[in-house]
């Protein structure tokens, strides 16, 4: 598999701002900055501005990835997969986010349609908000997850989005994961405005690779340079 980061630790910032502007103005800001190893992008900018500009605005600025997360990918029937894949790739992303609620045909279909694609595909399972699982007052089952990162490392996957601000859940997950997969990632949303922390999230994985996903606590900062370089700073520590 193609490399996607240039370093093993760092953050992602996610940009789920409101213009089209905005996202102009983060890329701009904070791509110079060591620890940044590249930029999620969700459906609501899509929707309004399409991926293919998304990614024109960040390569005016950086080679550093773009990855997509369409909140949730993966939720609809297996022969989706193929168009979703496609129309991810023509639009030059690197990387996509499946969460695969709608069971395991689904997820091995949509694995299987970014592998042809040439994406790197990521696989979630838990959530970082409350009231997700049925133990919680979800809706759904409560070993879900375990079976979505199960069937994900089984079919090739090794980026895992897994939730930051739960690091005693992502120490279940780091043991599962790694069982199948020799060199997995860990994606970790859920850090700063969700009350996670980078230290205790990667302290969880400890000796694999590992990404903060940071959203507002970024882009809603009063110094957003700052709050990018003391997050960068915290998770270069485990370089």
């Amino acid at each position: 598999m193609e490399k996607l980061f240039h370093l093993t630790h760092g953050v992602i910032p996610a940009c789920d701002v409101a213009t089209i502007e905005d996202f102009k103005t983060l890329i701009e800001r904070t791509c110079p900055i060591e620890g940044i190893v590249g930029y999620k992008v969700g459906c609501t900018l899509a929707l309004s501005y399409s991926l293919s500009r998304l990614t024109e605005i960040v390569a005016e600025q950086t080679d550093l990835p773009l990855i997509y997360d369409h909140q949730k990918a993966g939720t609809d029937i297996p022969q989706m997969g193929d168009k979703f894949a496609e129309v991810c790739s023509k639009a030059g992303m690197k990387a996509v986010i499946i969460f695969p609620m709608a069971g395991s045909e689904t997820e091995k279909a949509f694995i299987k349609a970014l592998f042809r694609r040439g994406l790197v595909p990521w696989v979630g399972g838990e959530m970082t908000h409350e009231k997700y699982l049925h133990r919680e007052g979800g809706f759904l089952v409560d070993d879900a997850p375990k079976e979505m990162y199960k069937i994900g490392a089984k079919y090739g996957v090794e980026y895992f989005v897994v939730p930051g601000n739960k690091p005693d859940i992502i120490c279940e997950y780091n043991t599962l994961i790694s069982g199948t997969v020799k060199e997995p990632k860990f994606c970790m949303p859920g850090i700063g405005s969700q009350g996670g922390e980078i230290r205790k999230a990667f302290e969880a994985v400890k000796g694999k690779a590992a990404y903060a996903i940071i959203g507002s606590a970024i882009y809603k900062s009063r110094d957003v340079e700052g709050a990018a370089r003391r997050f960068c700073s915290e998770a270069m520590e485990f370089l």
